[in-house]
């Protein structure tokens, strides 16, 4: 009956994987042009974006690509302009609200510097997300749903766990930390989980800009004496759904794009270990 119910889930995941990848690979919005910073391509930043910077030090716009650099004579630093930067996007209304957050900036696989989390998207700059697929001893699964008050995907349903990694986080501690945040989990609670593994780079046309985000997740199995309970106020129900009603939920578009992708992944990795009830 194991076997006969994977046969039968497996096409349906992998049918709705085709789709999901058609809505999260994209083209860079139009009017975007390459970002380079320290000389390293960076990011895609959009026409509204480049608009706003005309004349901030170290930003030097060409027809081609926007360059952003430190600013010697005027004893900037690279981190400085990266500030100043995000401030003018914030005063001319080019970023979605203000998180007073470091993110990293990477360009060609090296650390560059840090920028404030609101300003990536409009810059196109590549982020870090890591999720936690955690299931219950008896194959269920532990969802999120988000709050009314998120400003991306407010009232979807989300993994357990999952956050952007901070300007100069380890993806382990980033996990951590997130699966504290959001869920009340201990490193103990956890410590039997996967090593993360990246599933794709995502790429994805959004209002202030582009996500250029790689996905990572692990998965662990919570015992049964384990309640999550989220503690920062970002989620506003935790759950946990059986086989059925999780399909349902995936099938009726009720997960943000992210968490569907993750999902998609565990029950894959699950149906591929036999452990598909």
């Amino acid at each position: 009956m194991k076997d006969a119910h994977a046969r039968a889930l497996a096409p349906a995941l992998q049918a709705r994987h085709r789709q999901l990848i058609k809505r999260i690979q994209q083209l860079p919005p139009s009017g975007s042009r390459p970002l380079t910073v320290a000389g390293r391509v960076a990011g895609w930043i959009t026409a509204k974006a480049t608009g706003h910077l005309q004349g901030l030090p170290g930003v030097h716009i060409e027809d081609e690509a926007v360059h952003i650099t430190s600013a010697p004579s005027q004893r900037l630093p690279l981190n400085a302009v990266l500030a100043r930067l995000a401030v003018s996007l914030k005063d001319t209304g080019c970023l979605r609200g203000w998180r007073d957050e470091l993110l990293d900036v990477v360009g060609e696989g090296r650390r560059l510097g840090a920028i404030e989390r609101a300003a990536v998207r409009p810059l196109g700059l590549l982020t870090k997300a890591v999720h936690l697929n955690a299931w219950s001893p008896d194959g269920r699964l532990w969802i999120a749903r988000r709050a009314s008050s998120k400003s991306t995907d407010p009232g979807l349903w989300d993994t357990l766990v999952g956050g952007l990694v901070a300007a100069g986080e380890s993806l382990e501690n980033s996990l951590l930390r997130e699966s504290n945040e959001e869920a009340g989990l201990q490193a103990a609670d956890i410590e039997s989980r996967s090593a993360l593994r990246i599933i794709l780079r995502m790429h994805r046309r959004l209002p202030e800009g582009y996500q250029v985000e790689d996905v990572l997740v692990s998965d662990c199995v919570l015992a049964e004496s384990v309640q999550p309970k989220n503690l920062d106020g970002e989620v506003s129900e935790i759950r946990l759904v059986g086989m059925d009603e999780l399909r349902e939920l995936v099938e009726a578009g009720e997960f943000t794009r992210e968490a569907e992708l993750v999902v998609l992944d565990g029950l894959q990795k699950r149906i591929e270990q036999g452990l598909i009830l």
